[in-house]
């Protein structure tokens, strides 16, 4: 069995005023650790620590979770996976939120055309997600990040991209955010993250020259919703040799030609569901 790494604390949830509204709020962040565990589930214990919560508190929303089929308990490992249920929501909710349906041809293109991985990363507030990671035929590969990582925003070269897409007040105002678990991650960061994010607001891509992983270098280019705010990006990571000036420019040819195609579609999807509302 593959092991599942830590999942992060969920994000603070707010007291609502009422109890039932409350239970739903815990819920739900209980939900969401559940997805981030993967493949090899997590314990009761685990789910506890991450959410804050008692066990005997996280037990009674599990079983009620189970009851309406959005988890289950694997009943050799006792550890909790998300349920059928969840899966049949995420088929409803993909045409329209669904970034990986649309980019994966584009993907699957960059991986071959030159080698190396190729990876989606979409914003979570003031953390990144990488949902999709497909490798090139290349053999020697960096695995700084893996689909399912959450990185806080900015770090990583498609989490750049998508902070140098939003208005600069916003982009500052994540980062300071998010700058304690930057600098818990990688100490000394902050700074240099600063001057990167300048750089990819003036080129239109944004470059990682291995600021976390030494020798593994990323660039990355947003893609964007119609309004112009960012719905993710797409990124190539390599090894450093495979990195130099002059290939970094063709990749970033590549990156923003398949970015605009997947706009489009995204750009398309929008029409149908006005006009379907209409």
């Amino acid at each position: 069995m593959t092991e599942a790494p830590a999942p992060s604390p969920a994000a603070p949830v707010p007291e609502p005023a009422g109890g039932g509204a409350q239970a739903v709020a815990r819920a739900l962040s209980l939900l969401s650790l559940v997805g981030r565990g993967g493949s090899a589930g997590l314990g009761l214990t685990e789910l506890a620590g991450a959410a804050g919560l008692t066990r005997p508190t996280v037990r009674r929303l599990l079983l009620a979770l189970a009851a309406a089929r959005m988890v289950e308990q694997d009943r050799r490992t006792r550890r909790y996976h998300l349920g059928p249920e969840t899966y049949l929501l995420g088929t409803y909710a993909a045409e329209r939120h669904g970034i990986l349906h649309h980019a994966r041809e584009s993907m699957l293109r960059l991986a071959h055309e030159t080698g190396d991985t190729v990876l989606l990363t979409v914003p979570q507030g003031d953390h990144t997600l990488c949902l999709e990671r497909i490798e090139g035929d290349f053999p020697i590969r960096t695995h700084a990040l893996m689909r399912g990582d959450r990185k806080p925003a900015g770090v990583g070269a498609g989490a750049l991209a998508l902070l140098a897409a939003l208005p600069v007040p916003e982009a500052d105002a994540l980062l300071q955010k998010a700058a304690p678990l930057i600098e818990l991650l990688a100490p000394g960061l902050a700074p240099a993250l600063a001057d990167d994010l300048a750089r990819a607001r003036a080129t239109g891509e944004a470059l990682n020259p291995g600021r976390v992983v030494p020798g593994s270098w990323g660039l990355g280019v947003a893609i964007l919703w119609r309004d112009g705010r960012p719905a993710g990006a797409l990124s190539i990571a390599a090894i450093e040799n495979r990195m130099g000036e002059a290939r970094r420019t063709e990749l970033a040819a590549a990156l923003h030609r398949e970015a605009r195609l997947v706009e489009s579609r995204l750009a398309a999807l929008e029409t149908q569901q006005k006009r379907n509302i209409a």
